[in-house]
């Protein structure tokens, strides 16, 4: 098989694995490179950063034969989808082709284990170290890790990868037994500890270093010498929504552990996708789409905004997140009497709770009510939707004359909606 047919099944079969950002990566410049760039500003192919940025990669799989049959997977030994593997030096002159073309800003790299998860992380990890130490690339690269590898290659991927990942894959272990019984959930979060305690190693390497006076070299000026990075980036995981019975509050719960367990970075989402020839355990239709980005929203309100995974998904609401209203706006109409907040006296943590302040807002907001009382034309002028915050709040020259919730119609909002 040639490298384009290759190309095409193998950039094919990553689109399913959603986990991977380049947000907090290591900048590197190109100076004194071969001319493989940097990584400040790069991203993941065709999707977005948490700053809005458009950002891409490239995107494939080492392979897409898998000796695992797990039931969701396109991708398990069962089925009867075409197959193609990459060589290590295939994926790294793709890799190098397409940078040098400004195609893409860095590389994503999962695979389907092949012999063993030893064998195919070696192969993983070849890539990444042949890209960095041949070639002195400095773009951004993600590598999806194997659970069941030894740990010293999971250390060794850490040293050339900006970020790191391996897949919870379901909310729970009895759904992952049930579907994917040959994945171990014990692995899979021994790994992740392993990880965040060398990601935490080298931070604490780094800030010591930090602490240290510069010291002058001879005919190189003023340097410090840097500690070697560990997953700049952290890690991040993918949970599929939709593949079980399971509901948002589980799978919330679920997210909220992984966080405060394993200080990762990102818990993504991705909505069960039909396969061929699917088992008959599986559901016949995908999960609404709006579901995945409920979900993204209720996990913004639990890193960002303070809420408990108790909050967003009380028990009259079974479990489930609202389709209709976002989760934010759906806990204010749930409890008015938390409104209306005043602007100008309410602390930080409540202004985070009012539907339509997002948290650059908030501190505008903050550091604006140190000068003068705000008022309701000040909203404006520090780009607050005002027509969803007014029936929420009081300010100097205005209160509403309803209870908030009472004033908010129940309309359905858009999948592409702004988070908050």
């Amino acid at each position: 098989m040639d490298l384009q047919a290759k190309l095409a099944i193998l950039a094919d079969a990553a689109k399913y694995d959603a986990s991977c950002s380049s947000s907090g990566g290591r900048k590197r410049d190109s100076a004194g490179s071969n001319g493989l760039g940097s990584n400040e500003g790069s991203g993941i192919c065709h999707s977005y950063a948490p700053d809005g940025r458009c950002i891409s990669l490239l995107k494939i799989l080492l392979t897409n034969w898998c000796q695992y049959d797990c039931l969701y997977c396109v991708n398990r030994v069962s089925s009867d989808v075409p197959r193609a593997r990459f060589t290590v030096d295939e994926v790294v002159q793709l890799t190098l082709d397409f940078y040098r073309r400004n195609c893409i800003e860095g590389l994503f790299l999962s695979s389907g284990i092949i012999r063993s998860p030893d064998y195919t992380m070696e192969q993983v990890v070849a890539v990444a170290r042949k890209l960095r130490t041949e070639h002195d690339f400095r773009g951004y690269i993600h590598l999806k890790t194997i659970p069941e590898a030894a740990p010293e290659l999971l250390a060794e991927a850490g040293r050339w990868a900006d970020r790191l990942s391996i897949n919870i894959e379901l909310p729970t272990p009895s759904s992952l037994q049930v579907l994917a019984p040959e994945k171990d959930v014990a692995a899979i979060k021994r790994s992740m500890a392993r990880l965040r305690v060398h990601i935490d190693e080298a931070k604490a390497q780094q800030a010591e270093v930090r602490a240290q006076p510069i010291r002058l070299v001879p005919g190189a000026g003023a340097r410090r010498a840097e500690p070697p990075p560990f997953s700049a980036a952290g890690q991040s995981t993918q949970m599929i929504v939709g593949a079980d019975a399971t509901d948002d509050a589980t799978i919330l719960a679920t997210s909220a552990q992984l966080y405060g367990s394993y200080r990762l970075k990102r818990v993504y989402y991705s909505a069960f996708s039909p396969i061929p020839h699917a088992a008959s355990r599986l559901p016949a239709q995908a999960p609404p789409l709006v579901r995945e980005h409920r979900l993204y929203q209720a996990d913004w309100l639990m890193r960002f905004y303070g809420f408990e995974p108790q909050e967003i998904t009380p028990p009259a609401a079974q479990g489930m997140l609202s389709l209709e209203v976002d989760p934010k706006l759906a806990w204010a109409l749930a409890h008015p009497e938390r409104f209306p907040v005043d602007l100008n006296r309410a602390p930080r943590e409540l202004l985070l709770r009012v539907p339509g302040l997002g948290v650059k807002a908030v501190d505008r907001l903050l550091l604006a009510r140190r000068h003068r009382r705000v008022r309701s034309d000040d909203l404006k002028r520090l780009h607050v939707p005002v027509a969803k915050v007014l029936p929420f709040v009081e300010v100097a020259d205005h209160r509403p004359r309803t209870p908030a919730p009472a004033a908010m119609p129940m309309v359905a909002a858009p999948v592409q909606a702004s988070l908050f």
